[in-house]
C-alpha cells in the first residue's frame, strides 16, 4: 500500500504520510489499530519513504542514452572506456541570465546579545545580471563571476578565468561540458573556445551529427527563411583528421550509469 500511489486507493493526497497510511490500514481493515509512528518505524526498516519525492524529467530523446552515456563517464571519471589521468580535469559551466539585482534601502545590521540579526525587507531593483559559473566536478571548485547580459564575451571570460589558472592552464587534458546555450554551441563555438586553448576538450549536450556533416536544411523557401546555421558535432582537438568515439567505444559492459529509460 505504501508503494502505491495515493490516487489508486481515491485518497486526495499527492503523496502519503505516515499518519495517513495508517488511517489508511485501519479503514481497509488491514489493522484494527496502529499509529502512524509504528508505520514510520516499519517503513524505516524497509527503507520506504513515500512521504519523500524527486523531480524527474522522462528522456524524450530515443539516443539519450548513447548522448548522455559519454557525459556521465567523464563525471564518473572515465573516457572512451580508460579512466581519466590525474592531470584531466572535468569541468562543467553554464549561465543564468536576467537574474534581479536588488539593493536594500538600509543596510543590514549585525547580530547583538539578545538581539537577531536584522534585514531591511524593502529594496530598490538595480537591474538584471547574469550569473556564469564552472563547476570542477573531480576538485570540487567553483569559478563564478555576474556580467550585464549572457554572450560570446562573456562566457569566454568565464573559461579564461579558471583556464589561465594552475593547475587547468598547464593540464593534460580538461574537458570542458556545456549545453546547447548560443554562447556555446556549435563548431564554430567549439574551434574558437579549443583554439584558444589547446588543451580544452569541448562536449556539448546537443543533439549532434557525425563528425565532418552538417545537419541537413529544407529547400523549402519558408524554411530557408528561418533555418539555423549547421551544427556539426565536437572533436577534442580543432582538427578534421580526428574522430569522434561511437557509442560502442564510450561503453563499457556493464555500463556503470544505467538509464531507466522507462
Amino acid at each position: 500500500m505504501a508503494c502505491e500511489l495515493p490516487a489508486a486507493s481515491g485518497v486526495p493526497l499527492s503523496r502519503w504520510s505516515s499518519a495517513e497510511l495508517a488511517r489508511e490500514a485501519i479503514g481497509r481493515g488491514i489493522v484494527e489499530q496502529i499509529s502512524g509512528v509504528t508505520v514510520w518505524r516499519w517503513l524505516s526498516q524497509d527503507a520506504i519513504k513515500p512521504w519523500q519525492h524527486r523531480s524527474w524529467i522522462f528522456p524524450r530523446d530515443p539516443l539519450f542514452a548513447e548522448r548522455a552515456g559519454p557525459i556521465l563517464d567523464l563525471y564518473a571519471g572515465y573516457w572512451q572506456g580508460e579512466r581519466l589521468h590525474p592531470g584531466d580535469y572535468v569541468v562543467c559551466a553554464d549561465e543564468k541570465p536576467s537574474i534581479q539585482a536588488r539593493k536594500r534601502i538600509a543596510a543590514t545590521r549585525p547580530a547583538r546579545r539578545g538581539e537577531a540579526r536584522k534585514v531591511e525587507h524593502e529594496y530598490e531593483r538595480m537591474g538584471a545580471l547574469c550569473y556564469l559559473a564552472a563547476w570542477d566536478a573531480r576538485g570540487a571548485r567553483i569559478f563564478d563571476r555576474c556580467a550585464p547580459k549572457d554572450g560570446i564575451e562573456p562566457f569566454d571570460t568565464l573559461v579564461d578565468q579558471f583556464m589561465s589558472q594552475h593547475p587547468y592552464t598547464r593540464a593534460q587534458r580538461v574537458f570542458l561540458i556545456v549545453d546547447n546555450g548560443s554562447a556555446h554551441r556549435g563548431k564554430r563555438s567549439i574551434d574558437r573556445l579549443q583554439g584558444a586553448w589547446p588543451n580544452l576538450t569541448v562536449w556539448c549536450t546537443l543533439p549532434s551529427t557525425p563528425p565532418g556533416s552538417t545537419r541537413p536544411r529544407s529547400t523549402s523557401p519558408s524554411s530557408n527563411a528561418r533555418s539555423s546555421p549547421p551544427t556539426t558535432s565536437p572533436t577534442s582537438t580543432p582538427s578534421s583528421s580526428t574522430s569522434w568515439p561511437s557509442a560502442a567505444a564510450t561503453s563499457r559492459s556493464p555500463r556503470r550509469w544505467p538509464l531507466d529509460l522507462r
